[in-house]
C-alpha cells in the first residue's frame, strides 16, 4: 500500500493497483496504490478509510479485460461482481448470502473481479456470460466504500482482451492506459 498526497473530505481519493496505472494523474490528487487483488484493494482501502479523515468519493480508476469483442476505451462500471467466489453455493450452505453484486450506478458496464488474471479464451467466454469487463480490484474497493459508507465510482480503461495473450498485450498498452485515464481524472475533477 502506498498513499501519495492527502486525504480530504472535499476531494475524491484516487484508488488504483499499481503505480504504472496512475503514472499522469494530475498532481493534486490524492492517489491510493493498493498492489493487485482483493485483498490487496479491500485491506488498503479500509485502513486509509479507517485512518480518516474520509474522501468526498473513493475513485477506483484502472485497466480492465474486454470479455467481448470490440470493447474499447473508457467504461464507467454499473454493477460489479466477484467471478471467483460461489454466492449461490455459499448461499445454499449457510443461509446467508456473501458476495452478492454491487449496483452503482444506473448506467454502464459489468465488472467481473477475481484474484486471477484472465488470460485464456475458455475463462473469457465463461465469464462473457455474466459480465463486459474484468479486473482484480474493483469489487474490493466498491466493498469497503460501501461499507465504510463513502460513495465508490469504478471507471476502467480496456487494455487487453482477456484471452491469450492479454499479459503481453497489458505490458504494451498499460502506459497509453494510464494517459487516457488521467486525461479523464482530469477533466472530471481537475
Amino acid at each position: 500500500m502506498n498513499l501519495r498526497g492527502t486525504v480530504r473530505a472535499d476531494r475524491p481519493l484516487v484508488v488504483l493497483a499499481v503505480g504504472e496505472e496512475a503514472s499522469y494523474l494530475p498532481p493534486e490528487l490524492p492517489v491510493l496504490l493498493t498492489g493487485m487483488g482483493k485483498v490487496n484493494a479491500a485491506s488498503a482501502v479500509a485502513a486509509v478509510l479507517a485512518a480518516g479523515p474520509r474522501p468526498a468519493l473513493l475513485l477506483n480508476l484502472g485497466t480492465a479485460g474486454a470479455l467481448r469483442p470490440g470493447w474499447a476505451g473508457i467504461h464507467e462500471i454499473a454493477t460489479v461482481l466477484q467471478h471467483d467466489l460461489d454466492t449461490d453455493l455459499l448461499r445454499s450452505l449457510t443461509g446467508e448470502t456473501y458476495g452478492a453484486p454491487l449496483s452503482l450506478a444506473t448506467q454502464g458496464a459489468v465488472l467481473a473481479t477475481g484474484d486471477t488474471f484472465v488470460a485464456d479464451d475458455a475463462a473469457r467466454d465463461r465469464l462473457a456470460q455474466r459480465a463486459d469487463l474484468v479486473d482484480m480490484e474493483g469489487y474490493a474497493v466498491a466493498w469497503a466504500a460501501a461499507q465504510a459508507g463513502v460513495p465508490c465510482r469504478l471507471v476502467k480503461q480496456v487494455s487487453d482482451e482477456a484471452g491469450e495473450g492479454a499479459a503481453r498485450t497489458w505490458r504494451e498498452s498499460v502506459d497509453a492506459c494510464a494517459r487516457d485515464l488521467a486525461e479523464w481524472a482530469g477533466r472530471h475533477f481537475g
